[in-house]
């Protein structure tokens, strides 16, 4: 059996590989229209994984590096956000004139929304950025180890509403996967979607952090078997 120890540094080491795995700029590119660089706004946001330090998942991941307390940092956007209100993301945004890259961005961003100490945040890399046609955004995911994690909250609460580590396993877990389905102006979305419990409170993840996300765990062969057939409707 392999041991919690054993886990976690497998699971950091199959981070760190990713950031350099040629394989994933094709999965963004089929994900995403591409965008004009010389029109699109450079971001970042700063995908982050740990050791929890609250509740274990109950679930048990096929993946030996998935342990129970393998968990990664999500925040809940504002409600009263014009963009994107409410929805689960990652800590992140624009690159800034004061940034150095697009590392220090990510990081920066994490600090002001979440208060996480930057310094006790170990970088394993970059991933490709990830254009999206509609913002005219190249995000950069900036993978990221936490050695010693610092306690985060919603800093700016007319911001982010909720921040909060999610179990791994819980994203894993067959019964919590989901296909959202939006439909717009006579056309229809589809991506993947992972429901999750913070704070008392269930959440969906979706759009960007969930394609993210599900992207990563099939390239780290974490994905377990789930019934894409079951759906939620996202409303327009």
């Amino acid at each position: 059996m392999t041991s919690r120890d054993d886990a976690t540094r497998s699971a950091r080491a199959q981070l760190a590989a990713l950031a350099t795995d040629d394989g994933l700029r094709d999965l963004w590119r089929d994900a995403r229209p591409p965008v004009d660089p010389e029109a699109a706004r450079a971001a970042a946001v700063l995908v982050l994984f740990g050791v929890l330090d609250g509740l274990p998942s109950g679930h048990e991941a096929q993946a030996a590096a998935v342990s129970r307390d393998l968990d990664v940092l999500l925040l809940a956007r504002a409600d009263t956000l014009r963009s994107h209100a409410g929805q689960i993301a990652f800590p992140g945004g624009r690159l800034e004139p004061g940034d150095a890259d697009l590392v220090a961005a990510a990081l920066r961003e994490a600090r002001e929304e979440t208060g996480l100490d930057p310094a006790g945040v170990d970088v394993l890399g970059e991933l490709d950025p990830i254009p999206l046609a509609y913002s005219r955004h190249l995000v950069t995911p900036v993978l990221g180890w936490w050695t010693r994690p610092s306690p985060v909250r919603a800093v700016d609460v007319a911001e982010s509403s909720a921040v909060f580590r999610t179990p791994v396993a819980d994203l894993l877990d067959p019964g919590n996967r989901r296909t959202t389905v939006l439909r717009r102006d006579g056309e229809e979305w589809r991506g993947p979607g992972f429901l999750v419990t913070s704070g008392g409170a269930d959440r969906l993840v979706w759009g960007f952090t969930a394609m993210v996300l599900d992207a990563m765990f099939e390239a780290l062969a974490w994905t377990e078997p789930w019934d894409r057939g079951r759906e939620i409707d996202l409303a327009a």
